[in-house]
């Protein structure tokens, strides 16, 4: 698929045909990409869980399911075939920019102006959700309840340095196409060239 395609094309997809699984060679080309992202210094401060069974879908489900309402979360009632859930690694960053090539020589976040680890590994996530497109199929990427994180890690063994950014549910697309034209903000309210004006 043409480039452009793919990203006229991307759109968060809610329901698939979950009987229809998610051929391997392609989960392998989807992560293959996700790893290919930018990062800083080249840390690739990135981890990705990967559930591709509905036992460990509803397993999911369970872990990210708040407590209290709402419970219209997507992370607790997700129905797929396929599901990525994108970690960040600050440790990674902290470490790699602290060797001498970098110029620090400690681990401090204070010179970082934002959290690039978490910014890399949203790039990353961007890659899955484009490499879905391209073969065909509906990807939609969400967060988790940030009071069920811990329920989340014990559940699936993931380590505490390792940060849950979102998750990203993949399948064939279940849904009518839908036409969000009119919802698009104008680019001119968006983009601002030589000068920021409103």
């Amino acid at each position: 698929m043409d480039f452009q395609d793919v990203v006229r094309r991307r759109r968060m997809v809610r329901r698939y045909d979950v009987g229809r699984a998610v051929p391997e060679e392609i989960v392998e080309r989807i992560l293959d990409n996700a790893l290919r992202a930018p990062s800083a210094g080249f840390s690739q401060g990135f981890g990705y869980l990967v559930l591709d069974t509905q036992d460990d879908i509803a397993r999911f489900r369970d872990a990210a399911r708040p407590d209290e309402e709402p419970e219209n979360w997507l992370a607790a009632n997700v129905e797929t075939p396929l599901l990525i859930v994108v970690h960040s690694n600050k440790d990674a960053y902290l470490d790699r920019y602290a060797e001498p090539d970098k110029g620090h020589d400690d681990r401090s976040e204070d010179w970082w102006p934002v959290p690039y680890w978490d910014i890399d590994a949203g790039m990353s996530a961007l890659l899955i959700l484009q490499t879905a497109v391209d073969e065909g199929l509906g990807a939609c990427f969400f967060g988790l309840p940030a009071d069920r994180i811990p329920v989340y890690r014990e559940q699936f063994g993931v380590p505490d340095h390792f940060m849950p950014i979102g998750a990203i549910s993949i399948g064939y697309s279940d849904e009518p196409p839908r036409n969000l034209s009119k919802r698009r903000k104008p680019t001119g309210d968006l983009v601002h060239r030589g000068r920021w004006t409103s």
